[in-house]
């Protein structure tokens, strides 16, 4: 080919789905090489021609090519006479199509050996270039993303509470351990009437900053919530409602909802699909139970609500999926029942904090340069040790029926203050009885003044609010067993007084006011008394048989 006689018209073929597009620039000559640059067709990813220019070695003729191939069809009919593939380390990274010459003549040997020497040179300089921007675009992505979790996690952490919660006669303990990309995990404390604490324990699907966004918006919505509604299931209920039509798609939360009462030690709960919350005790540790549907998940749900008693020394462990999800080196799983096992171990004589001990087996079980996997959030619940007495005033009379011996707790309950709950206050109470050999005349006296008790506590006392409990507790001295029975009153308590049947019968006085004559009558002491916040009730019964009674 000779010098200032070069006019091509030059095509730039742009690689199918999954290739890398190549921009070809024409060599230049001593006279200005005048070329004309014409879209060519896309290839597409599973064109035969693909195949073709991989393994062709040279210059293609494609008016002499034969294959069954959609692009070659285009190029034929786009003009395209000749295709130059690049290939650099074996990999196709694009093809320089070439039109006619301007002056009409055949391609000579010198145009082919020239354009040869092109595609082995410019090869590597695109592959060269292709590389350059990949690099750039990830740096890019990296920044953008590592931008996306700076944001999420100052979300996150502007909204996690800055402190823990002092309430007197309870510890509470909270950690979040944020993961290399930040998770939806959250956790709130909420001071609610009456001195009442809300607990928040959650998760949201997904990451960065759209699940740090949703996240802000659940805790918002319930925090609104739970200044309206006293029950955690009708809260639950509330932020399902609200968040299931605005939620972005195949994301959730999910969420455990506790308010306790520090004063009775009841905890009452409802739970969105969350991890199940352990409760730690004398005899190991229990999971709590409630059934729901996360949030956001389905429309108009329903939360199921349960409550249990705390006793002193009684811990609770509220934790999301990140600590029982880590894997150890050998990809085995932390587990739910690895952790029971260890909540039932740790005790009052264990070092540290329940926390610390679990943060300890944590590391123990993953190893040395264990990445974590997602956020892990612990929060416990501890209420201080103490004797085992009801919160309320003190009634020191049982001291006495006990022989002076020291008293050992059988059982704490509580009750909510619904009409006809008397009657599983009485079950209860008379199971116990059971175990300190109470005969059977006397295990019948017993439940009837229980049972009336119980119901002039609810009544009287709780006005019939089901939120708020009677608490009953069963002691024994081996000498003695004493039931006492708490309300949230805070008023006087009426004496005792025999009451005037004639009066009753005749109309003159009002048929109530047997209660406590009738409890007095059942046991063989009875004694009252009340603070400002609480009434106590207590039931003695000597062990010894109906004629020791007093």
């Amino acid at each position: 080919m000779k010098r200032g006689k070069n006019r091509w018209r030059l095509w730039r073929t742009v690689l199918g789905q999954g290739s890398r597009e190549a921009q070809v620039i024409a060599p230049a000559t001593e006279e200005r090489v005048r070329s004309t640059e014409v879209p060519a067709p896309e290839i597409a990813p599973n064109d035969p021609i693909l195949a073709y220019f991989q393994n062709v070695a040279g210059i293609v003729d494609v008016e002499k090519l034969e294959l069954d191939s959609p692009a070659l069809r285009e190029m034929k009919s786009a003009g395209v006479k000749m295709a130059i593939p690049l290939v650099s380390q074996g990999e196709l990274i694009g093809v320089l199509n070439l039109g006619p010459r301007m002056s009409q003549q055949e391609y000579s040997a010198d145009d082919r050996k020239l354009l040869a020497d092109l595609a082995s040179q410019t090869a590597p300089a695109v592959r060269l270039a292709q590389l350059v921007r990949q690099q750039q675009a990830e740096a890019q992505e990296r920044e953008r993303i590592e931008q996306e979790l700076r944001i999420a996690r100052l979300i996150q952490q502007t909204l996690l509470p800055k402190v823990v919660p002092q309430l007197e006669g309870w510890s509470i303990a909270a950690h979040y351990q944020p993961a290399r990309e930040v998770g939806g995990d959250f956790y709130d404390f909420m001071e609610l009437e009456d001195g009442r604490l809300g607990i928040v324990v959650g998760d949201v699907t997904d990451k960065g900053v759209p699940a740090a966004l949703v996240m802000a918006t659940t805790r918002t919505i319930l925090r609104s919530a739970a200044q309206r509604f006293d029950s955690p299931g009708e809260v639950l209920q509330r932020a399902n409602d609200v968040l299931y039509p605005d939620i972005p798609p195949n994301m959730f939360v999910t969420c455990l909802y506790a308010i306790l009462d520090p004063e009775s030690g009841v905890l009452r709960y409802a739970n969105a699909g969350h991890d199940l919350p352990y409760r730690r005790y004398e005899e190991g540790a229990q999971e709590l139970r409630a059934r729901g549907m996360p949030l956001g998940l389905m429309p108009g749900m329903a939360y199921e609500e349960k409550e249990v008693l705390l006793d002193h020394g009684d811990s609770v462990l509220f934790y999301s999926d990140g600590l029982v999800e880590a894997h150890n080196p050998e990809r085995e799983m932390f587990g739910f029942p690895h952790l029971q096992a260890l909540i039932g171990d740790h005790g009052a004589n264990s070092e540290g904090t329940l926390v610390e001990f679990l943060l300890n087996e944590l590391a123990k079980f993953t190893g040395e340069g264990w990445e974590q996997e997602d956020d892990i959030t612990l929060v416990t619940l501890q209420r201080s040790e103490g004797v085992m007495s009801v919160d309320g005033p003190a009634v020191s009379s049982s001291e006495e029926a006990g022989g002076g011996e020291n008293w050992r707790t059988l059982e704490r309950l509580s009750v909510p203050s619904e009409p006809g709950n008397e009657r599983e206050a009485m079950e209860k109470v008379a199971e116990v009885a059971k175990q300190a050999g109470l005969d059977p005349g006397r295990m019948e006296k017993l439940k009837t003044a229980v049972a009336e008790a119980t119901m002039n506590a609810m009544e009287h006392g709780n006005k019939y609010r089901a939120e708020v409990p009677v608490v009953i507790e069963v002691l024994s001295s081996g000498k003695a067993l004493s039931v006492r029975i708490t309300d949230q009153g805070g008023s006087p308590v009426p004496k005792s007084e025999v009451p005037d049947l004639e009066a009753k019968l005749e109309g003159l006085q009002t048929p109530r006011g047997w209660g406590l004559f009738l409890i007095e009558s059942m046991v063989d002491e009875m004694n009252v008394a009340s603070d400002e916040k609480h009434h106590t009730v207590e039931l003695v019964l000597y062990l010894k048989g109906e004629g020791d009674a007093s």
